[in-house]
Order: C-alpha cells, then sequence, then structure tokens
C-alpha cells in the first residue's frame, strides 16, 4: 500500500495498546513447526501407549467375525446391522486417538498465544486475490524460508527412514510370511524409531521456528516515531484540544462566578491587586467564597460591586490570605473567622447606619 510506513522508520519498539489491537485481530506470533512438533508429540504418544491396545482390539474383533462367519447374516437388513456394528467399534477405537491428537493440538496453539477469537483473519481481503499481491507474497522471503524448511524436512524425514529401514531391511523380507501379531509388533517398532528420530530433528527446527517467527512478528508490530505520537495523542489528548478544553472551562467559570458577585455581602480587596467576594447571611455557619480574582478579573469583581452597591472593604492581608486559601462556593477556613467577622460586623454596621440616617 502507498501510505503503508517504510520498515526503516519503524524504530519504536510497540506499545502494549499496539500489542494488545493485534492480538484482538488474530495477528498473533505463530510457529507451524511448533504445531507440527506437537502433533508428532502427539502420534508418538498413541504409537507408544495406543496402538497395542487399538490393534489388539481389532484383532480380536476381526476374530471373532472370522471365527463366527458362518453365523453372520448377510441378508439385508442384517448386512446393514452388522456394518453399522462394526463402523461403531471402529469409530469407538478410534475416537481416543483422534480426541489426544486435538489435545496436543490446542496445547501448541495455547503455548505460543493466549486464547484469541477474532474474524479479521478469515474476513475478505482485495489483496488476498490480487495477482500482485499474491505474486508478492509468492516470491517473498517469507515463501523462501518456507520453502527451505520444507526441503530440510523432507530431507531428513527420508534420511531417517533410510537409516532406520535400511538395516531392517531382511527382516522386512520375511515379514510377509510372518504371524499378523507379530507384523504388527514389526511395524508398531519401526514407526516409533522413525517417529522418535523425526521428532529429535523436528525439535530443533520447530525450536529455531518459533524464535524467527517471534522475532519476525515482532519487528512487523513495531512502529514508526509519528505512530508512537499519534498513539499518545488518542491516549491521553491532544495537548492544543485539552488546552482549548481547559480554557473555555475556565471562561465558562468565570461567567458564572461573575454572575453570583451580585449577591455577595462584602467585596475585600487589596486593594487593586486581589478581590474576594463574601456571602454572609443570618443562619449559615461561616460565610462562603462567591467569587475571587486578581489583577483583571478583580477590578471586574470591583466595577460589578460598585454596579449593585456593595460594600467594598480593604484589607490587603485579609485578601490575600482568602485568595490563597479558599476555593469558590467554599466557606472560609476557620483561621480566618475573627477576622472576616470583623469586616462582616463592619459592614453590618455600615448599613444600620446607613438606614438609620435615611
Amino acid at each position: 500500500m502507498a501510505d503503508e510506513p517504510d520498515k526503516s522508520e519503524k524504530t519504536e519498539d510497540p506499545s502494549d495498546k499496539k500489542l494488545e489491537d493485534a492480538h484482538k485481530r488474530g495477528d498473533v506470533a505463530k510457529s507451524q513447526e511448533l504445531t507440527t512438533w506437537f502433533m508428532l508429540l502427539g502420534t508418538a504418544f498413541i504409537f507408544a501407549l495406543m496402538a497395542p491396545i487399538t490393534s489388539n482390539s481389532l484383532m480380536n474383533q476381526l476374530a471373532g467375525i472370522m471365527e463366527n462367519a458362518d453365523q453372520i447374516d448377510v441378508s439385508g437388513p442384517g448386512f446393514a446391522a452388522f456394518w453399522q456394528e462394526m463402523s461403531g467399534t471402529v469409530m469407538v477405537i478410534a475416537l481416543v486417538p483422534l480426541m489426544i491428537m486435538a489435545v496436543f493440538a490446542l496445547a501448541s496453539n495455547l503455548l505460543q498465544h493466549r486464547p484469541v477469537w477474532s474474524i479479521d483473519p478469515i474476513k475478505p481481503k482485495f489483496s488476498k486475490i490480487s495477482p500482485a499481491s499474491g505474486a508478492k507474497r509468492l516470491f517473498s522471503g517469507e515463501a523462501l524460508v518456507n520453502f527451505a524448511k520444507g526441503l530440510v524436512k523432507l530431507s531428513v524425514v527420508s534420511i531417517i527412514m533410510f537409516l532406520v529401514m535400511w538395516p531392517e531391511r531382511d527382516r522386512l523380507d520375511t515379514i510377509i510370511t510372518a504371524d499378523p501379531s507379530m507384523i504388527l509388533i514389526v511395524f508398531q517398532e519401526l514407526g516409533n524409531k522413525i517417529i522418535l528420530a523425526t521428532l529429535a530433528v523436528v525439535t530443533i527446527v520447530a525450536g529455531l521456528d518459533v524464535m524467527y517467527q517471534r522475532n519476525k512478528w515482532f519487528e512487523k508490530q513495531k512502529m514508526t516515531v509519528k505512530e508512537v505520537r499519534d498513539e499518545h495523542k488518542q491516549m491521553e489528548g491532544d495537548p492544543k484540544v485539552k488546552a482549548k478544553i481547559r480554557q473555555l472551562r475556565a471562561e465558562r467559570g468565570r461567567q458564572r462566578m461573575m454572575a453570583a458577585v451580585p449577591d455577595a455581602s462584602v467585596i475585600i480587596t487589596n486593594p487593586t491587586h486581589f478581590a474576594v467576594a463574601l456571602k454572609y447571611e443570618k443562619g449559615m455557619p461561616a460565610p462562603i467564597c462567591l467569587a475571587k480574582g486578581t489583577d483583571n478579573v478583580a477590578l471586574k469583581i470591583r466595577e460589578l460591586a460598585g454596579e449593585h452597591e456593595i460594600p467594598i472593604v480593604e484589607n490587603p492581608p485579609l485578601a490575600r490570605a482568602l485568595f490563597a486559601t479558599v476555593e469558590i462556593d467554599d466557606e472560609i477556613p476557620g483561621e480566618h473567622f475573627k477576622a472576616v467577622a470583623n469586616v462582616i460586623g463592619y459592614v453590618m454596621q455600615l448599613r444600620k447606619s446607613r438606614s438609620w440616617s435615611t
């Protein structure tokens, strides 16, 4: 794809989010050679432990049929029942090995990655049917590696079979005349030798392939600097957007604060740099802060106070202390009760004197 970042640009290790997203898509590191190794191990297990039991069961079943061949009903319904019984027996005998192989196949996947449920790998994609993409995959480095692995495995299995079977060539020439029970034993013995020898070699191939596939997958998940930056923005938020949001919130908070100034009982100032609007009514446990600000905001608070005839008291130490310790809509701290009480008392006396004078 044209917008696909170049591999040389992917210099950053993948983040946890990138790895988790890949897992959700079903994009995981998986070695087919390790799956083959587990299947061979399952086959060796079946040959070593299950083959004698299975072969003896089949032999007994066939011996019973041969001994009672003259008593078998070969009519239509009878013959159908005979084959149904036979097929049921064979299926039961074969079911255990099949279940063992399924367990080993499942273990091979769980060992490589945790369970994943995704339909992304089977979704129809144009790249899967594109001749150009197909040719690219056919002549890619991955295809070359797979071809080399196939040649190695074919050569190894061929050599192993030759080394196992050649010393037994004289024994195999006379096996046709041997007792059927001995034939099964010989084949089991040779089969175990071939499987175990192949398993030993495939162990090395699987180990190397696991390291190769994990490294290849990890390199594929690497990120460019831009991808890391974009992901950080998605996770943490764009700094410009966050700054704009903070600005809007501060502006709305300032508007609400200014709207509450007309309800204030007194404005305590610095006189020009700080302004704190307090409200106190009879029955309140303590005065609360309706608004506070510095410089231009303090000037606006004083202007609103003048418009609504709210008393303004200059007390620089108290104004600075209240500005630093009390938040909007909170009660003033206990250490300022006495100083604020004096201001409130002064304001109330001022209002009474004005009312008497009128």
